[in-house]
């Protein structure tokens, strides 16, 4: 009899958090990233989270890793918009902008 290790079709999730966590350090460094580097790890990560859908575990990695979380967002824009953003958060931002440019209007 053979032993068979049954095929997982569960996505990587330590790949991607690994890809995440990459990201993160690339986009936190003080240091001259490569582009290219940056670019395959960009494409890489795009690729797990399109692997991943709405896997459990997603939002783990999502939240410990916000350059992976923004990276999700704009992957998932054309169908959700902003969709990890919080409504609160974008609600005040747009108000405040319109309080300066009333602002800027009224001192021109």
């Amino acid at each position: 009899m053979n032993a068979t290790k049954p095929s997982s079709l569960q996505p990587d999730l330590t790949a991607t958090r690994v890809m995440a966590a990459l990201l993160e350090r690339l986009d936190q460094s003080s240091a001259k990233v490569d582009p290219q580097q940056y670019h395959s790890v960009v494409l890489r990560l795009s690729d797990a989270l399109r692997d991943l859908g709405g896997s459990q575990g997603l939002d783990a990695i999502l939240d410990g890793y916000p350059s992976a979380a923004e990276l999700y967002e704009n992957l998932q824009y054309q169908h959700a918009g902003l969709c990890r953003t919080p409504l609160d958060s974008a609600l005040s931002a747009e108000q405040l902008a319109r309080q300066w440019i009333t602002q800027a209007q009224q001192h021109a």
